[in-house]
């Protein structure tokens, strides 16, 4: 919160917000740790609670659809999207957080009531833009103790959503996280832009439930299909139904995900996860999102 007389409701002025931003983005790019940023950005506890803050209360994620607003209004997004995920290594930095502090998707126990006799549980604590449900976005996978993100990305390569799970959730199951996601408003009135013209994916989003959702919104997809499904659905004969279309020359655009994912890991901070705090962690990703973008 901040007044008209550029104070904080609760405590003193606000350090300036580009020196702070400044200091954010220098962490985010090389990954160093906030103990080491340099004096110029100011005290580095000041510039990792405004990101902390930041990454709560959604401030990145508005600042990301708002740029996104500016880019749409000119035309510029190219609405045939594609999907995918990366797997994240998570340094060992990143273990150890509190289960009853923020962002951790337990509860804090209250105190004891007297007139009951039972401890009362309170709400859960998760600020927005949390790390979803495998608790700060933390997981075992094949790469060992990773996260992942899933995003979605424009024509140009550049991050419409992101989700962060841990590493070992399947691609398909934050399919419909993505997509519902993806929300860049307008610029005057009128709703915001959430569905794509087209979207490419790969083989880990072709099954039933994926494709029985992309129907229901009107959109045109072009996804390669399993051998397994193919098989089953030719074993059925008639009663398998016509196979799903696909389009091979479309399809190679489909590395539009992926020149994006690369972009993004071009930020040290996210291509390797030091931050213990899923939606810490969501916010960097976020704010390295918002420089490519602030880029193109």
């Amino acid at each position: 919160m901040r007044n008209t007389a550029g104070q904080s409701a609760y405590c003193g002025r606000w350090r300036n917000h580009r020196q702070v931003i400044d200091g954010i983005l220098h962490r985010v790019r090389t990954g160093v740790q906030w103990r080491d940023l340099p004096e110029r950005y100011g005290p580095w506890k000041t510039v990792y609670e405004r990101h902390r803050l930041w990454s709560a209360d959604g401030t990145w994620e508005r600042l990301l659809q708002e740029v996104q607003a500016a880019v749409d209004a000119a035309g510029e997004i190219d609405w045939d999207i594609a999907v995918d995920s990366t797997v994240v290594r998570a340094h060992q930095h990143a273990a150890g957080a509190r289960r009853s502090a923020a962002g951790s998707g337990g509860v804090k126990w209250g105190r004891r009531r007297r007139t009951s006799g039972r401890d009362a549980l309170a709400e859960p604590a998760r600020p927005p833009g949390g790390g979803g449900a495998g608790g700060e976005g933390l997981g075992r996978s094949r790469g060992g103790f990773t996260s992942e993100i899933h995003h979605s990305a424009d024509g140009r390569c550049r991050p419409l959503s992101l989700v962060v799970t841990g590493g070992q959730r399947a691609d398909c199951t934050q399919f419909t996280a993505v997509l519902e996601k993806i929300r860049v408003p307008r610029t005057g009135p009128g709703r915001p832009r959430k569905k794509p013209d087209s979207l490419a994916a790969d083989k880990a989003y072709s099954n039933s439930p994926c494709r029985t959702y992309l129907r229901r919104r009107g959109i045109r997809h072009n996804m390669p299909e399993k051998s397994d499904s193919q098989v089953a659905r030719l074993r059925k004969g008639s009663r398998g139904g016509r196979p799903p279309g696909f389009d091979e020359e479309r399809y190679k655009t489909r590395n539009t995900i992926e020149r994006a994912i690369n972009k993004l890991k071009q930020s040290r901070a996210v291509a390797t996860r030091f931050d213990k705090r899923g939606y810490v962690f969501l916010g960097a990703a976020t704010a390295a999102a918002l420089v490519i973008w602030l880029r193109t």
